[in-house]
């Protein structure tokens, strides 16, 4: 993950909140989970920052989006709170972080926000990161 597409993706995800009146943090991770960019908007929460990265770094070193990495945890939480004790920063699964794949599908990072709903959170990621698709 280079900066320019983490900017680019910062930028897609904050437009989108803004379009919706939210104020939200985006944290852009590389592929082994550490944070390449972290942009808290005006108005966002301040543990925002830290949810944000959380779920990012969780999405990048699993290699799955924030939901997907839930429904695992329904299913084997003893495994995922294993999991996550193996990780550099808990792992907080639910929506709100996506997957940043290259066009051969590659995983190049993911990104994590925080600060409005789930639906909401994982709406800005998703715009973010279809901002800087192949």
């Amino acid at each position: 993950m280079d900066r320019d597409t983490a900017h680019a993706i910062v930028a897609a995800a904050q437009g989108h909140a803004l379009a919706k009146e939210l104020a939200v943090t985006v944290a852009v991770v590389d592929a082994g989970g550490h944070l390449v960019l972290l942009d808290r908007m005006d108005g966002a929460f301040p543990l925002s920052t830290r949810i944000a990265e959380a779920k990012a770094q969780g999405a990048a070193i699993w290699q799955r989006d924030g939901h997907v990495i839930a429904d695992q945890q329904a299913e084997r939480p003893a495994f995922v709170a294993a999991v996550s004790e193996l990780s550099r920063l808990p792992l907080i699964p639910g929506a709100g972080s996506v997957v940043v794949r290259s066009g051969s599908g590659t995983v190049l990072g993911a990104v994590g926000v925080s600060g409005a709903t789930a639906d909401e959170d994982r709406a800005c990621a998703e715009a973010g990161v279809a901002a800087v698709r192949d």
